[in-house]
């Protein structure tokens, strides 16, 4: 009997230090153009809820001092993906059936995973370009202000067999399903590398509203019946069932990428005054559901512990936000100046928190850290080596998560959105190279609402330690500071990208 409870205790063991030893999954949920203040978590005064976003939050690390690499939708998602700042390729997003924003010679996250044994996913929003063929130019004008704008309809496309390259199959991914962004063309889904149904029209929504905002479509090449309205809920669908498939023979990597809260704002009917901050704060209150049912979903098949979850949002709210704030009382950048596409603080200060349930414990960290810095990161809590010379503007932080590990600390960080305007961060002190940090200005009720000035030097500084709303410009008071800050800034926009 003795020796069979040996056995016993053995067996146990082994199977214990296996599942110790086993590469944890890794699941990113990116959200699009959610601000900082729209988790409740994070904000006392937010009139929505975030019960499931607030419980990663709980269960893991929250970054108070997080942000993507740039205010704007392609180049934060190519950060991510490469570790490398946006603005090494390009600052503007990827438009309608233009090229992919990679580079040869760029290596991915996925790239890196698959090659070390993960099985990889990317399912939602892609905005990263694809290899399209054209027959000729674009033929439709729309105008818009004073410009006829070209744009490119149905006959223009060479739709071959459907067949399209260059998209996520290329850049390291086993699998894709998605629409490619919500409000671009073509509309149809795609999965893997194939248009699942060729378009025979051009963009027609017909009666359909938003409940907020206006549509923001592109016009351009759509299937017909097209309906936004279950892009949210069909991605989600096809996440939970790709997740169910997977093995605990062989860790995994989904990139779950969401199209809301962007506009167009049209949260399901089920989710209608479901928060007291309008139509995007039921998208919101929609979005966070979402969450919750990939947690639920990674708990039933035995995954929940052994998954390093990744929560965070590509830029900062939509200008919306502005009539949300005198509306509703949400301030959806919580008490950080700015919005989408502003190097202001609330243009690229988002979201940011990560649980892992075998590996971490809970905590709330004022650690600076980039979503550029996720590629190191990952690539250390999973045993991954990064090959030489990618991801040069990665920093892990896994030895701020478990304790152990190296650091390459960061102790800088570049804030950019547009060519023309820049910031930079070290320490406490964060310098802006113009006399705003906005890109377009704020409207005067807003400024009144929230106490801002404008200011006329040359340049901006501020104590982001005791100023999280940049109210204080003290650039003609630490000139030296402000000197020190332009050199390292033009230093490491010198350095070359490849």
């Amino acid at each position: 009997m003795k020796y069979i409870l040996s056995i016993i205790l053995i067996l146990f063991l082994f199977s214990c230090e296996n599942r110790t030893a086993q590469k944890p999954n890794v699941v990113i949920i990116y959200a699009d153009d959610m601000g900082y203040g729209d988790v409740s978590c994070q904000n006392p005064n937010s009139k929505i809820h975030t019960p499931n976003i607030d419980n990663l939050a709980e269960t893991g690390v929250r970054f108070t001092d997080a942000h993507s690499s740039s205010g704007i939708c392609s180049p934060s998602r190519y950060a991510l993906l490469t570790g490398k700042y946006h603005w090494r390729t390009q600052h503007n997003i990827v438009k309608s059936f233009e090229p992919p924003m990679f580079k040869d010679y760029d290596i991915t996250l996925p790239q890196v995973l698959k090659k070390n044994g993960y099985n990889t996913a990317c399912i939602g929003k892609w905005h990263l370009g694809w290899d399209w063929e054209f027959k000729g130019e674009p033929s439709g004008l729309i105008k818009k202000k004073d410009k006829n704008i070209p744009y490119y309809q149905c006959a223009d496309i060479d739709w071959g067999e459907g067949i399209i390259s260059g998209g996520p199959l290329d850049r390291g991914f086993n699998y894709y399903f998605g629409d490619g962004t919500i409000n671009f063309p073509p509309y149809a889904w795609i999965e893997n590398d194939k248009l699942l149904q060729i378009p025979t029209q051009n963009l027609d929504l017909g009666y359909k509203k938003t409940a907020e905002g206006s549509w923001e479509f592109r016009p351009g090449p759509m299937v017909k019946d097209w309906d936004p309205m279950v892009i949210l809920n069909t991605l989600t669908n096809k996440a939970k069932a790709w997740i169910s498939k997977q093995s605990k023979e062989q860790p995994f990597f989904l990139y779950f990428a969401l199209p809301s809260p962007h506009a167009p704002i049209i949260p399901n009917k089920k989710f209608h005054n479901t928060s007291q901050a309008g139509g995007y704060g039921d998208y919101v209150v929609q979005t966070d559901d979402v969450v919750g049912q990939v947690m639920s979903l990674l708990d039933e098949h035995g995954f929940g512990d052994n998954t390093i979850v990744i929560f965070t949002s590509d830029n900062g709210p939509e200008t919306y936000a502005y009539n949300r704030a005198k509306t509703y009382g949400h301030y959806s950048s919580g008490e950080y100046r700015g919005l989408k596409r502003d190097v202001w603080e609330g243009g690229h200060h988002v979201p940011f928190i990560i649980t892992w349930r075998n590996g971490i414990e809970e905590k709330v960290s004022n650690k600076l850290v980039s979503q550029s810095d996720l590629m190191a990161t990952i690539c250390e809590l999973t045993d991954a080596t990064l090959p030489n010379a990618s991801a040069p503007d990665s920093y892990s932080f896994a030895s701020h998560l478990i304790g152990e590990g190296s650091e390459n600390e960061r102790e800088t960080l570049i804030h950019n959105t547009y060519i023309d305007k820049w910031a930079i961060r070290k320490g406490k002190w964060l310098y802006i190279n113009s006399n705003t940090g906005a890109h377009w200005n704020e409207p005067k009720f807003y400024k009144a609402l929230r106490g801002y000035a404008d200011f006329e030097t040359e340049g901006l500084l501020f104590n982001m330690d005791n100023d999280k709303g940049q109210l204080i410009n003290l650039h003609d008071t630490y000139p030296a500071i402000v000197d020190e800050l332009k050199r390292e800034l033009d230093k490491q926009r010198s350095v070359s990208d490849n």
